[in-house]
């Protein structure tokens, strides 16, 4: 038996509307004939869509949120593009529209920093709640710069007077003893990361001044050896590459008045042969203490250029095979 056919018309205001909505030369409308078998017929201010009854229905759902947005003035990218299609199928559309009302803070320049995934939402609200988070998944989702953006926020508003960001290190292939310069040098190339988030939040100068002053500590996970933090935002990235032992005393290092975040993925790890994760550890020996947040993100939660998604997929999907 043949699923039911059925049309449905939507209308827009005016031709501007169905510009952000299309995209340029069209490129939306093609990603979503792409992925959802359905016919889309547009003519000037209106759109005719007919197929199968649960595909009109998915399309109804997408075309209604995406219209919410555009009057909203939200500037639809490709990769909200290919965000919305995924939840449509799910008809899950609807769930787009809590991620773009509220910001968590602005940059430097003033363009407002919104989540932009679900999972983005998830971590975000789990930091506000939690006083330690582990956030575990694949490059590109977001989980470093949201945390530093949340740590700058929370120094803005009062809440901690410091924040130091660390990272264990261990790099892809290299040795930090054949590095040029003296401790710091060595250090800032794979700080970067780090850097590049503040410079976006607090621009520059500020992170020049509030790193001088010692209000923004930038430091190798070693240096964290002996001390209790307190009052203070902690955020360890990279956090796949620490040993068992380096995990347990950086989490031990948590003082009154402090909040924890802990980044990483855990299929990047380039510790030594024999040397198991910590991160990968204290999933499986933390995850039972409720007051611990864990949020873990998915190919689709990342927020990079397209093709960044479908590398994730693919390589993923050969580690699969060869296991």
């Amino acid at each position: 038996m043949s699923e039911k056919k059925q049309s449905t018309k939507i209308s827009f205001q005016n031709a501007a509307e169905g510009l952000a909505i299309f995209g340029p030369q069209d490129i939306f409308l093609e990603m979503i004939e792409a992925q959802i078998p359905a016919k889309i017929d547009s003519r000037e201010s209106e759109i005719t869509i007919s197929g199968g009854d649960r595909e009109v229905q998915m399309l109804q759902q997408l075309f209604d949120v995406l219209l919410q947005l555009v009057r909203n003035g939200y500037v639809l990218t490709q990769r909200d593009m290919m965000y919305a299609i995924d939840l449509a199928k799910d008809f899950r559309a609807d769930q787009l529209l809590d991620l773009f009302k509220g910001e968590i803070t602005t940059t430097f320049r003033g363009k407002p920093i919104r989540v932009k995934t679900i999972g983005q939402k998830k971590y975000v609200s789990t930091i506000k709640k939690r006083d330690i988070v582990f956030a575990i998944g694949p490059a590109g989702t977001g989980k470093t710069y949201l945390a530093v953006v949340l740590a700058v926020a929370a120094l803005k508003e009062g809440s901690v007077k410091r924040i130091v960001l660390t990272r264990p290190a261990v790099e892809a292939g290299e040795n930090l003893g054949f590095l040029p310069g003296d401790l710091q040098e060595k250090v800032d190339p794979y700080l970067r990361p780090l850097y590049d988030a503040l410079y976006d939040v607090m621009g520059p100068d500020q992170t020049a001044k509030a790193l001088e002053r010692g209000i923004i500590e930038i430091a190798p996970l070693a240096y964290m050896r002996g001390r209790t933090l307190e009052d203070a935002f902690i955020i360890l990235d990279e956090a796949q590459n620490t040993t068992a032992a380096q995990m347990k005393m950086f989490l031990t290092r948590l003082g009154f008045g402090s909040k924890m975040v802990i980044t990483g993925d855990v299929t990047q790890i380039d510790l030594p042969r024999g040397k198991n994760s910590g991160l990968v550890e204290a999933d499986s020996i933390l995850s039972s203490i409720e007051d611990i947040g864990f949020v873990y993100f998915s190919e689709q939660d990342v927020v990079r250029h397209s093709l960044v998604q479908k590398i994730i997929v693919a390589y993923e999907r050969a580690a699969e095979n060869q296991g």
